[in-house]
């Protein structure tokens, strides 16, 4: 009766998400026309705190709530010290490209961001290669989600990893396929609210099973002072700040799941009431999250390893130190992030396969593609991707948060130096934003794949910074050629 106890408030949440889905399809159907724009971004008309918190839920995946979280527990202070960049994403999303994004995307009347990429460089080649930059590297995060959130279940829980799946996989595939982008900002919206009563919640816990901060502190103080110190006696080097500070800080401006709620907000105001509301509660998130990984340790006293690893930490920390009573809402809040993530980037492959793909080469060929067509083609297409991501995750790898920022490092290395010098500059071209895409996510999966850490640093590094390069090179080669001609 326990495990009912704790399955039951889940199974709650998960209707009403179903709930939501089913009243967004009937709200679409009576408002009639405009399906394309209505089922991507919400027909542009996303208010601030939704637009927030959509942005925070689709950012703050379960390697946010799992995997940081047991790092934090094996290095200390350090990990929290590296986090707190993360604070500046929202901020820097909407502020940087949001404006930009949305004017330009109004005036072409654009739907995702390969449109906009696509119109600023004049290419089908390059609005391809994106595209498909995005439903690989989408993959990638779907399934780190998919296996953390049924892993996180099966440990709390006490019942099978394949049942969570399950779960998840309906779940998420439904709503999100049913629903499209409004009822992802809106489930998104519930899902950031349970992410922070549930931080709340466990962080409450961990103080009272320890006794307080000031004992909890003391204890590691005498037991593990290292943990207390930036460099946690050289587990968090410089190298590891740099990286982690361009993996999720500066660079997560540029990931398509972010930038493509800058073409969804309602107007002006909201964006700026979200670039608020958003730093505010990434900022809570993040920061409190990783601490209750620190305090843990003082708490429970015992290293990862013994705990089965990184991953395996939180659920075992929730286990020991929340009522049985409320265990069930506790472990709410980081399944959602992990089912938040999963449909903020299922419907944005989704887009790239209906939108930028398959509508733009029969817009292409003069054949008009009738709306009910499109309809039941996007909902085909999400529900798809959405069971293949889900197959690949019935044989779970490890080190979720690892595949999570192969993920991140992928779309940033495709998308951002595109983005900044497509958007804010004039004499960016085709052949060098070509040659940034293709050679950047080239060059970035070998150096993942032979493990290339120059000085240290992830090999975002090597593949931001060769991306840039040929940028360069590209656009000026491009425009020797012109000088020829």
């Amino acid at each position: 009766m326990e495990n009912l106890s704790v399955l039951l408030p889940l199974l709650a949440f998960m209707g009403l998400m179903l709930v939501v889905s089913f009243a967004v399809r009937v709200r679409r159907e009576r408002e009639g026309k405009g399906f394309v724009s209505q089922y991507f971004i919400g027909n542009r008309a996303i208010g601030g705190f939704v637009l927030a918190m959509t942005t925070v839920a689709t950012y703050s995946s379960v390697s946010s709530f799992v995997g940081g979280p047991g790092m934090a527990w094996k290095v200390g202070f350090g990990w929290i010290y590296m986090a707190v960049i993360q604070t500046m994403t929202i901020f820097l999303v909407l502020g940087i490209f949001g404006k930009k994004v949305a004017r330009l995307a109004r005036r072409i009347h654009a739907v995702t961001i390969v449109d906009i990429i696509r119109h600023r460089y004049q290419s089908d080649a390059l609005a391809a290669i994106a595209a498909l930059a995005i439903v690989v590297f989408f993959a990638a995060s779907m399934v780190a989600q998919f296996v953390g959130g049924a892993q996180l279940f099966a440990a709390v829980t006490g019942y099978s990893y394949e049942l969570g799946l399950v779960l998840f996989g309906i779940v998420v595939v439904v709503y999100t396929s049913i629903g499209g982008f409004r009822a992802v900002a809106l489930t998104d919206t519930c899902c950031a609210i349970v992410m922070m009563l549930g931080i709340v919640l466990l962080f409450y816990y961990v103080l009272d099973a320890g006794g307080g901060l000031a004992a909890i502190l003391a204890e590691l103080r005498s037991t593990h002072p290292e943990m207390l110190t930036p460099t946690a006696a050289g587990r968090m080097p410089i190298s590891l700040y740099v990286s982690q500070w361009l993996l999720v800080g500066a660079l997560t401006i540029a990931l398509p799941q972010s930038v493509v709620r800058g073409i969804s907000y309602r107007s002006s105001r909201d964006m700026h009431r979200a670039m608020i509301i958003g730093t505010v509660v990434i900022a809570f998130m993040n920061i409190a999250v990783n601490l209750v990984g620190v305090l843990g340790r003082g708490v429970l006293g015992v290293d990862a390893k013994a705990l089965g690893g990184v991953d395996s930490v939180i659920p075992h920390l929730m286990a020991a130190v929340v009522p049985p009573a409320l265990l069930g809402f506790a472990i709410i809040g980081p399944l959602a992030a992990s089912i938040s993530t999963i449909s903020g980037v299922l419907i944005v492959a989704s887009s790239a396969v209906v939108k930028d793909v398959y509508l733009h080469h029969m817009q292409k060929r003069g054949r008009d593609v009738p709306e009910e067509t499109l309809s039941r083609l996007s909902m085909g297409v999400t529900a798809a991707l959405g069971i293949v991501v889900f197959l690949l995750a019935v044989s779970p790898p490890s080190l979720i948060w690892l595949i999570n920022m192969f993920a991140f490092g992928g779309l940033e290395t495709a998308f951002f130096w595109v983005l900044v010098f497509g958007l804010f500059t004039n004499w960016a071209t085709r052949t060098g934003a070509l040659a940034s895409m293709a050679g950047g996510i080239l060059v970035y999966c070998t150096a993942m794949a032979a493990g290339f850490k120059p000085l240290g640093l992830h090999p975002i590094a090597v593949g931001i910074t060769v991306s840039l390069l040929f940028f360069l090179l590209g656009n000026l080669w491009e425009r020797c050629r012109q000088g020829e001609a």
